[in-house]
């Protein structure tokens, strides 16, 4: 029997997911400008912030946050029944002392909630890099807590190779896989979906995918029960699948 070969583990690791807390519960402790950067990504994720800081420690933007009821703001320091409340799934903090934020750790510990202490990777159940978004598209750079100016580095490399239509272009294929499951909703249909929608995004350019619309939308659907992936031009002159388009040649060519 041939021996097979797999990928080598290399330990150290973090597990990098897209965790959802959309409507879920987090807690921001402090106010100042790593909170700020906190409380706007967690508002993006469309999570319940709840902050205590006492308002002479707001930033200015933290204080707006604060002041338009994006967040729900205590005026004061931290409390351990701050911890009370069950439906809280992590908790952030970013204050200037080690002492305290050690305390908040070892509280959240006891109580098993996720935690992320500013500056103090050892005390971090999960760490934030460095982020780009475009629309749906999110890419996140991580060094693992070892050197947070590289990942920006490392993500400004990225952000410069990338396309400037390619957040538009993923939100038309998310569309399009919608309506892909309406029309395919079965179980079943999972595969051969899923190598559909590959097809798509292999075979059309950027640009096309960017100006899908909606009736583009439908006539590609067309082709998937025959498991075909026209052209974006046969798609926008209307041809049906597997019709023939004359292209002016009668069949021979000329070559000079």
């Amino acid at each position: 029997m041939a021996e097979t070969s797999y990928p080598d583990v290399r330990g150290g690791g973090s597990l990098i997911l897209a965790y959802q807390v959309r409507n879920k519960k987090v807690l921001v402790v402090g106010g100042g400008e790593v909170a700020a950067g906190r409380i706007v990504r967690l508002l993006e994720a469309d999570a319940k912030v709840t902050l205590v800081s006492p308002r002479s420690g707001l930033n200015p933007e933290v204080a707006y946050r604060a002041a338009q009821n994006q967040v729900i703001y205590h005026d004061r320091v931290f409390e351990p029944s701050d911890l009370d409340d069950p439906a809280i799934t992590m908790v952030m903090t970013a204050i200037d002392d080690p002492e305290a934020s050690s305390r908040i750790w070892k509280l959240c510990k006891e109580r098993r909630i996720p935690a992320n202490i500013a500056d103090v990777p050892p005390e971090c159940d999960f760490y934030f890099g460095s982020m780009y978004r475009d629309g749906p598209l999110q890419i996140m750079v991580s060094t693992n807590g070892n050197g947070p100016k590289m990942a920006n580095i490392v993500r400004r490399r990225i952000e410069g190779s990338l396309p400037p239509n390619i957040g538009d272009a993923i939100a038309k294929v998310g569309a399009l896989r919608k309506k892909l499951r309406q029309v395919a909703p079965g179980n079943e249909q999972g595969p051969k979906r899923m190598k559909w929608m590959t097809k798509v995004c292999v075979q059309w350019t950027l640009e096309e995918l960017c100006n899908m619309e909606t009736e583009d939308m439908d006539r590609l659907l067309e082709s998937y029960d025959p498991d075909e992936v026209p052209s974006f031009q046969k798609v926008r002159s209307g041809l049906e699948p597997g019709e023939w388009e004359f292209d002016g040649s009668f069949g021979w060519s000329c070559v000079i």
